[in-house]
């Protein structure tokens, strides 16, 4: 993909490249409305939350930034100058900004971000962009829009819900809305996250999770599945809302027996099997 994976994988980048340390709310906590940052229909969910919600929050926002598509392997296409970046443009360095603000928890500083500034308002070299990396903020935002409420820890780094969701399939508890399931065994369904670690670093495995320490990662939603190919739509994938298509097995698994990827381009470790009420 175009985007450096420096900033596509992380997602999990504060400024000075430093891991964010997102606080998760506790599960079934009330939605803190302070600040006004979740529309009343998400906040009380005026319906219920379904897969299909999910999927056509994601497919609109795709829509959005003008239906891109990348299916290339990582690094194969130059970088956008700056005035070319989606992320930068009019109109959409403020939907950047919008998942920012509706994703995250008031007392988060990130929330004040949009595509191009920073929480004080100050606009931030197109250069230093992998500092606010958004792909975990759209993530959130879909969550948070489709009527998750409480039961989805929003976060600006992605190892926040992946590491929750193997505490939720380790403890066989209840409360958060993710389980993480293995990618050999499970077919993701539309709906459904999927996620791998950064290349270049120490590989993340299913079975080292949950981590002690922070780490980089993309996380994208399911939005179509189909034998032997699954499309994903992800934030910050060139600088946009971005589609992928994911070779699968016939049956819609990520890997055959093992945890090795049939998808050679990335290093998808883990599904997140998302509970929704339909």
């Amino acid at each position: 993909m175009a985007v450096v994976l420096t900033a596509l994988l992380a997602g999990c980048a504060g400024p000075g490249g430093s891991p964010a340390t997102p606080v998760a709310p506790s599960p079934g906590a009330a939605i803190d409305r302070q600040g006004g940052h979740v529309p009343e229909f998400a906040l009380r969910a005026y319906a219920s939350f379904t897969r299909a919600d999910a999927v056509a929050i994601a497919s609109r926002e795709w829509r959005l930034f003008g239906q891109p598509v990348d299916d290339d392997p990582p690094d194969t296409r130059p970088p956008l100058p700056p005035e070319l970046k989606p992320e930068r443009m009019a109109g959409l360095w403020e939907r950047v900004g919008e998942y920012w603000w509706i994703s995250q928890e008031p007392d988060r500083s990130e929330g004040s971000w949009t595509g191009k500034h920073d929480a004080a308002g100050s606009e931030f070299s197109a250069n230093e962009d992998y500092n606010y990396a958004w792909s975990a903020a759209f993530v959130s935002y879909v969550m948070r829009i489709a009527g998750a409420g409480p039961r989805f820890p929003y976060s600006p780094s992605h190892y926040t819900y992946i590491n929750l969701a193997r505490e939720m399939s380790l403890n066989q508890t209840t409360g958060w809305a993710i389980v993480a399931e293995r990618i050999d065994t499970y077919a993701p369904r539309p709906g459904d996250i999927i996620c791998a670690t950064r290349d270049g670093t120490r590989r993340v495995r299913f079975d080292d999770l949950p981590t002690r320490r922070a780490f980089p990662a993309h996380c994208a939603i399911v939005v179509a599945a189909s034998g032997g190919e699954i499309s994903i739509i992800g934030g910050n994938v060139d600088d946009a809302v971005t589609l992928t298509h994911v070779p699968t097995t016939p049956d819609g698994r990520l890997a055959l027996a093992g945890d090795v990827p049939v998808d050679t381009r990335y290093p998808w470790f883990v599904v997140l099997r998302v509970l929704y009420d339909n």
